[in-house]
């Protein structure tokens, strides 16, 4: 029998009595995707923030600085410890770019192939290009 009123029969959800999964991992590529192309590179930038993110990089800046001017709010030591934690961001940082170089460097040569087997004059007229002053 078809029940007169199945449109109002309320669906109830208590808590817990769905599916508990939930990301915890905040989302952040909405901000290295407004990175403007002329101002950097976006995966670039989510690498270098991966290391250390921007304010870290301020804040262990700012300690190395206050301890070199020998401020009481930072020791020496305290100075001497964020500037190696700088050092090591940097040296990953730098890492990161020289990986890009050659990732990016790698797909020119891979596009430069392609080109030559698809339009060998193309690639002709490109390699021209190149070689002028």
């Amino acid at each position: 029998m078809f029940p007169w009123l199945w449109f109002w029969s309320p669906t109830l959800h208590f808590p817990f009595s769905g599916s508990v999964a939930q990301q915890i991992e905040p989302d952040t590529s909405w901000f290295f995707a407004g990175i403007p192309p002329w101002a950097g590179n976006g995966e670039l930038e989510k690498k270098a923030f991966d290391v250390a993110s921007y304010g870290r990089q301020i804040g262990w800046i700012t300690e190395v600085l206050l301890a070199d001017k020998q401020y009481k709010s930072v020791t020496p030591a305290q100075g001497a410890d964020s500037l190696d934690k700088l050092q090591k961001a940097y040296d990953k940082i730098e890492a990161a770019k020289k990986q890009s170089r050659a990732e990016i460097a790698d797909a020119a040569a891979s596009a430069l192939a392609r080109l030559r087997e698809a339009d060998p004059d193309a690639y002709d007229r490109l390699l021209a290009l190149a070689a002028r002053p």
